[in-house]
C-alpha cells in the first residue's frame, strides 16, 4: 500500500528519502514539487532521474484532487468547487475574491456528523476525515486553475475541523510552512461548533491563527433544537473554553451568529449576545441563514439584520455582517455536494 507523500513535513520527508538512501537535497527538491511548483505526479520532477522518479512512484502516491464541477457566480465573480477524492467521493470548496486578496474556504470532511439544523453538509452523516494532503489540495487546484496566490484560508466548509483534530494541525503547519505556499497563520480561520476539549488542545498548539465558534444561540435550550452538540457543551463551558484560547494566545475567538428568522433574532438574543461577547471579547460575526430545502429555516430579513448588528454595536460589540457571496451557485456548506448525491448534476 503506498503512502501519502503530501503529508509528510519537510524533515519526515528527509528522514524518509534518506532511508532510501538519498541525500538531503532530494527531499527538498521532491518537498518543492509538492508545495511550491503544485504538481500532482511524479513525472512532472523534471530534475528528477526518470529512475528515481519510477522508485517513488512505487511507495508513495500524490494525493490529487480533480474538479468535477466549478461554478461561477455571476454577481460576484465566487466559485464553488465540487472535487473528486482519489476514493470517488467528493468534497466542496469556494474561492471568493475580495480587495484584500483571495480568500479560499476548504472542508476538512466527507459529511459531518455534527447534525446541525441548518447545514446541508450534515443530512448524509460523516463518510471519513480528509488527510493534511486533501485539505491542501483543495487550496493547491483552486491555485493552479485560476493562476491567482491565495493568501487567506477559512476551514469551514464541509465537516467538523475539531472532529479531525490531528490532520487539521498538520495541515496548518504545513500550509504556513515557509518551504510552501507560506500562508500566514494570521490569515487562517478555523470554525468549530465547539469541541470543548479540542478548543482547548488548539490554545496550546502555539499558533497564530483565528478561532470562530459557531455560536448560533444565546441560551443553551434553543441552541440544543439548532445543534445536537449542545447537548453535551453547554454555553458557560464554551465561554470558557473561548477565554481560555485568547488567555493562552491573545488572540480572540470570532462568534459565527447565523440569524434565523423568528427563531434567534430577537431583542433577548441581542441582549444575550452582547452579554456573551463582551464577557470573552469576542468579535461577532452575523450570518443571515443561506436556506436549504431540506430545512424549514428562513433568513432574517435585510433591515432586521442590520438592526440587530446596530444594538451590538451601541454596546461596543465588534460587529460584522459575512458578506454574502454565491448565492446563485449553492454557495452555502454542503449544497453543490448534496445534489451530487441525489444525482442532480
Amino acid at each position: 500500500m503506498k503512502t501519502d507523500i503530501k503529508s509528510f513535513t519537510l524533515e519526515e520527508l528527509n528522514t524518509e528519502l534518506e532511508g532510501l538512501g538519498l541525500k538531503k537535497f532530494r527531499s527538498t527538491q521532491v518537498y518543492d514539487w509538492l508545495h511550491k511548483k503544485l504538481v500532482v505526479s511524479f513525472d512532472e520532477m523534471s530534475n528528477l532521474s526518470k529512475d528515481l522518479r519510477e522508485k517513488l512512484d512505487e511507495k508513495y502516491y500524490i494525493a490529487a484532487l480533480e474538479a468535477e464541477t466549478i461554478q461561477e457566480s455571476k454577481l460576484d465573480g465566487t466559485k464553488k468547487y465540487l472535487f473528486r477524492l482519489n476514493d470517488g467521493h467528493y468534497v466542496e470548496s469556494v474561492l471568493m475574491r475580495y480587495k484584500h486578496g483571495n480568500s479560499v474556504c476548504i472542508s476538512s470532511q466527507v459529511g459531518c456528523r455534527m447534525g446541525c439544523r441548518f447545514c446541508a453538509s450534515t443530512l448524509d452523516g460523516l463518510t471519513r476525515n480528509l488527510t493534511p494532503s486533501e485539505m491542501l489540495d483543495q487550496i493547491y487546484r483552486i491555485s493552479v486553475e485560476t493562476e491567482e496566490r491565495v493568501s487567506n484560508v477559512v476551514v469551514m466548509g464541509t465537516g467538523e475541523p475539531m472532529d479531525n483534530y490531528d490532520n487539521l494541525i498538520r495541515f496548518i503547519r504545513l500550509l504556513t510552512d515557509r518551504n510552501g505556499l507560506n500562508i500566514s497563520q494570521r490569515n487562517i480561520t478555523v470554525s468549530t461548533c465547539g469541541i470543548v476539549e479540542n478548543m482547548k488542545r488548539l490554545a496550546e498548539e502555539n499558533l497564530s491563527i483565528t478561532l470562530a465558534l459557531s455560536l448560533h444561540s444565546v441560551t443553551d435550550e434553543k441552541r440544543r433544537g439548532l445543534m445536537p452538540i449542545a447537548n453535551k457543551y453547554s454555553i458557560s463551558e464554551l465561554m470558557e473554553a473561548c477565554k481560555y484560547y485568547f488567555d493562552k494566545t491573545g488572540r480572540r475567538v470570532t462568534f459565527e451568529y447565523s440569524l434565523v428568522r423568528d427563531v434567534n433574532d430577537t431583542e433577548a438574543d441581542a441582549a444575550g449576545l452582547i452579554k456573551l461577547a463582551s464577557g470573552v471579547g469576542a468579535h461577532v460575526n452575523l450570518i443571515p441563514v443561506n436556506p436549504i430545502k431540506e430545512r424549514e429555516y428562513r433568513e432574517t430579513e435585510h433591515e432586521a439584520v442590520l438592526a440587530f448588528k446596530n444594538k451590538l454595536e451601541k454596546s461596543r460589540i465588534n460587529v460584522t455582517i459575512r458578506r454574502e457571496m454565491g448565492r446563485d451557485i449553492d454557495g452555502a456548506c454542503g449544497q453543490l455536494r448534496q445534489k451530487k448525491i441525489e444525482g442532480n448534476i
